[in-house]
């Protein structure tokens, strides 16, 4: 029976999000350079039998809810398998995904089958010229290929992740909103975040969460409060008579780090207990030379305790070291 674990902020902590793969078949401006980040090195990457022994550690810390992400989670080799060993572990409530879906339509099925409950698929644009440019490489039409196949596979409620940046995207929220009268589309507007290199960006692209809901608003009427399913922040509306919902992420400008409820596990092997930290807490390095369980929860347990209160981002657009491309955001 797994136990519940609460932080030093008395916040229960029940969220992994796990990192399987620095790499990625795209080159998101957001998230990288055009030309790629340098590879961690293979030997650094957790194998998958290390990340399922990872997972299981936080299932007996009380976690109860895993998300797999990259990179770009679908480029990994094995992913399937991944997620059937952690569907087996008893104590998991819900297994999901995030990724850029350009490779779902392939792998829907194999997934669901495997016991993946859901995705979210980050899709930053609606016109093909304009998602190759924020993507760098990427094909508008297989993302969409992606959404369909996730939707067919009942891979539901299907989320799709928006980071407005100003000047770049931020004139197709109304378009994003109008996708969930017809269409079950759970829409989800993230703001902009510093990490990794992208500071200077994130100042001048940076968009809050209270403008795009007024930019909705003014041309779609006011919007209802609407749940859906998963453990996510985001503060989830709809229009009225919509299939799907809209939702605010708004890391910067209406941070809920109070009620944050997780942890990250990076591709190499390192417990991270903010997103804005740059405290890290190395697992692989023991777990290769052989530390048993109760030493790796001791780790765990270690990580907890350093989990900070709050970040400071809607004081100041500071950055951290951590690149999305390591962590997943």
């Amino acid at each position: 029976m797994t136990q519940s674990q609460f932080d030093a902020c008395n916040r229960r902590i029940d969220y992994l999000r796990v990192s399987v793969t620095d790499r990625c078949n795209l080159r998101c401006r957001y998230c990288m350079p055009e030309e790629g980040v340098p590879s961690i090195g293979h030997e650094r990457v957790l194998r998958l039998e290390e990340i399922a022994r990872l997972v299981g550690i936080g299932v007996g810390a009380g976690i109860r809810h895993v998300r797999l992400t990259g990179g770009e989670p679908l480029v990994r080799k094995g992913v399937v398998d991944l997620v059937r060993l952690i569907r087996a572990m008893p104590g998991i409530e819900s297994i999901s995904m995030t990724t850029n879906g350009v490779a779902l339509a392939g792998m829907a099925n194999a997934l669901a089958e495997a016991g993946l409950d859901r995705v979210n698929i980050s899709l930053d644009s609606l016109r093909p010229e304009r998602y190759r440019s924020i993507t760098r490489i990427g094909n508008l039409a297989d993302a969409l290929a992606g959404i369909e196949a996730a939707r067919a596979a009942g891979l539901a409620p299907v989320k799709i992740n928006m980071v407005v940046m100003r000047d770049v995207n931020a004139d197709e929220v109304v378009d994003y909103a109008l996708r969930t009268l017809a269409e079950p589309w759970h829409v989800r507007f993230i703001e902009y975040m510093p990490l990794g290199d992208g500071e200077e960006d994130a100042r001048a692209e940076y968009v809050p969460s209270h403008l795009i809901r007024a930019r909705i608003e003014e041309a779609l009427g006011s919007l209802l409060s609407a749940d859906v399913t998963g453990a996510g922040p985001a503060r989830n509306w709809r229009l009225p008579k919509a299939q799907g919902t809209i939702g605010f992420i708004s890391a910067v400008s209406e941070h809920f780090c109070s009620s944050c409820n997780r942890m990250r596990l990076s591709s190499d092997g390192k417990l991270v207990p903010c997103l804005f930290s740059d405290a890290e807490f190395d697992l692989r390095g023991p777990l290769r030379d052989g530390a048993d369980d109760a030493a790796l929860a001791a780790i765990w347990r270690d990580a907890l305790a350093h989990k900070p209160a709050r970040h400071h981002l809607d004081e100041a657009l500071t950055t951290t070291h951590h690149r999305m491309s390591w962590i997943g955001g």
